[in-house]
């Protein structure tokens, strides 16, 4: 999230705010009753957003390790295929020689 977005977010919640607070005085609620009212609906949206973060970090569903994930799919994808050519590429002999050097490593 960058800055702008940030206080786009801050702006937004102290709108909404304000919003909750003249529309529970619209339903008939007293100035203080209006307040806490506007405040507890803002708290509940900020531990919600709050969980529902927390839950995206713990189970690994974060933005970033998204695009990681699928990033190191397409690289190995891409460097399995490249590898593939060049295999079917060489000669039987140079196929033979290199299958005996993976096995002698692998021993």
């Amino acid at each position: 999230m960058t800055r702008a977005q940030v206080f786009q977010v801050g702006l937004g919640v102290f709108v909404l705010g304000g919003l909750g607070y003249e529309v529970f005085q619209l339903l008939g609620l007293e100035s203080i009753s209006a307040g806490i009212a506007a405040q507890s609906i803002l708290i509940f949206i900020i531990f919600s957003w709050t969980a529902s973060y927390l839950f995206r970090v713990f189970s690994g569903n974060m933005t970033f390790m998204e695009q990681r994930k699928r990033y190191r799919e397409a690289y190995e994808k891409l460097t399995d295929e490249k590898i593939k050519e060049k295999f079917e590429a060489m000669t039987d002999e140079e196929k033979i020689e290199l299958l005996k050097i993976v096995e002698e490593e692998n021993s």
